[in-house]
């Protein structure tokens, strides 16, 4: 459905303006089918993404602000994502030995047997945008330009 419809508005300022209002419908839209998918698996878009991370530095373990400032929301509240990880055995979390005010976190046998079931079914979130291998590219590339300012 166009964006025109969708809510009902059918004059812009400029193209740009038409695009960046377009640009945070699809945002939100996307963001709430993916809290619909990942909510079948007891988790959040953001707690995906953090077992995400870790898991690409498994067996090693990442610090809480190297782990935000690898999210894709850098305005999340880490330590309440995290313990609500850490209350479903999904990370582990111990002291650093360098600096006791610190914390390394791993993902778990738990997180990585989650992220194992919820591949299985990547199609899905592949299809939320409806297109093919060269318009996501596209689309990727013309989203990495609108934000090389």
């Amino acid at each position: 459905m166009r964006i025109e419809d969708e809510i009902k508005q059918t004059r812009f300022t400029s193209p740009q303006q038409k695009a960046a209002l377009n640009l945070l419908f699809t945002a939100s839209w996307l963001q709430a089918k993916n809290q619909q998918f990942f909510g079948q698996f007891g988790i959040t878009g953001a707690q995906f993404n953090i077992l995400r991370i870790l898991k690409g530095q498994y067996p090693n373990s990442l610090s809480v602000g190297e782990i935000k400032s690898r999210m894709l929301d850098r305005n999340s509240d880490m330590p309440r994502l995290l313990n609500r990880l850490l209350a479903k055995g999904l990370i582990e979390k111990r002291t650093c030995p360098n600096d006791k005010r610190a914390s390394d976190v791993f993902i778990s046998q738990s997180g990585i047997a989650l992220l194992q079931r919820i591949n299985q079914h990547q199609k899905i979130l592949d299809g939320l945008l409806n297109l093919n291998n060269e318009e996501a590219e596209q689309l990727s590339n013309l989203l990495d330009k609108a934000r090389d300012t």
